[in-house]
């Protein structure tokens, strides 16, 4: 009788965050282990249903680098990344798109689906949803790698007053009807800021945000954030992500996390308990 009475208390334990966020939007960039290890795609479709049938609307953008990258392998295309982004000419954005709608949101769908959620797969293109530009470097032609130029969140909305679950792929069209391979990550924090969202969740195959001792960082404000991308404590990867939750924060987003994707129900763990699995980053001191 005791194990049943602590799962009650553990129930009980989430109900004061079920409470806040109900009816909220939550963004969740999905990515890393957790899209390839089984175990973990498990946990991430039940954890997405649950949110969904407790109140919440979660909307998800999912990247497919690794993918992306396997296919060109095997037809014999070189990848090129400049400051890790995939030039990507004509011929490889035919790839992009089809790994990124044809074969990845679709998986993602039918996991959810199978599970028992009502997930409904999208690209930029879809609805209108998001408008592209062509992205300006210095001294490098990405070809058609894209910046977000506007984000109409209509179609987002209506799935989520029916119930559905949004799993979005990030490719956008521009002016010139022209298809572009946009980074998830921006993806998500233009979104979340276009909904304005409770939060949105970038999942990674790190712990968080680390000083320079390596040790995680559970929380950083805004000006925090900043100050470790301008004195180099956030190298690499970390750079674009933090800017990225800047970005969605400056927009109208009540909070940004960068969480552990290699732990099973990370995000659950992030929204629905004190502990957390991640950094919080906020807009202003507590």
């Amino acid at each position: 009788m005791q194990k049943y009475i602590q799962k009650v208390e553990t129930l009980l334990e989430a109900l004061p965050y079920i409470r806040q966020f109900y009816g909220k939007t939550i963004v969740i960039k999905y990515g890393g282990h957790a899209m390839v290890e089984e175990r973990l795609k498990q946990s991430f479709a039940k954890d997405i249903i649950l949110m969904k049938y407790v109140g919440l609307n979660p909307v998800i953008v999912h990247g497919g680098g690794p993918q992306i990258g396997e296919l060109l392998k095997k037809l014999g295309k070189e990848s090129r990344f400049v400051k890790g982004i995939r030039v990507t000419d004509e011929e490889t954005m035919d790839v992009v798109e089809m790994v990124l709608v044809g074969k990845v949101n679709k998986e993602i769908v039918a996991l959810i689906n199978h599970y028992g959620g009502k997930a409904v797969g999208l690209s930029g293109k879809d609805g209108g949803l998001i408008k592209a530009k062509k992205m300006k470097t210095k001294g490098e032609d990405m070809g058609m790698v894209g910046e977000v130029k506007s984000v109409n969140p209509k179609v987002i909305e209506t799935l989520d007053r029916d119930k559905f679950i949004p799993v979005i792929a990030p490719v956008g069209v521009g002016d010139d009807g022209k298809t572009y391979n946009i980074n998830a990550d921006t993806v998500a924090g233009k979104i979340a800021a276009a909904l304005k969202a409770e939060k949105l969740i970038l999942l990674t195959d790190v712990q968080g945000v680390l000083d320079k001792n390596k040790k995680l960082i559970s929380a950083l404000s805004v000006a925090e954030a900043k100050r470790l991308i301008k004195n180099e404590t956030a190298t690499g990867g970390m750079i674009p992500k933090l800017e990225c939750c800047l970005d969605a924060l400056k927009g109208g987003v009540s909070k940004a996390h960068i969480i552990d994707g290699r732990v099973e129900h990370a995000v659950l763990l992030e929204v629905f308990t004190d502990a957390g699995v991640g950094t919080e980053i906020y807009k202003s001191s507590r």
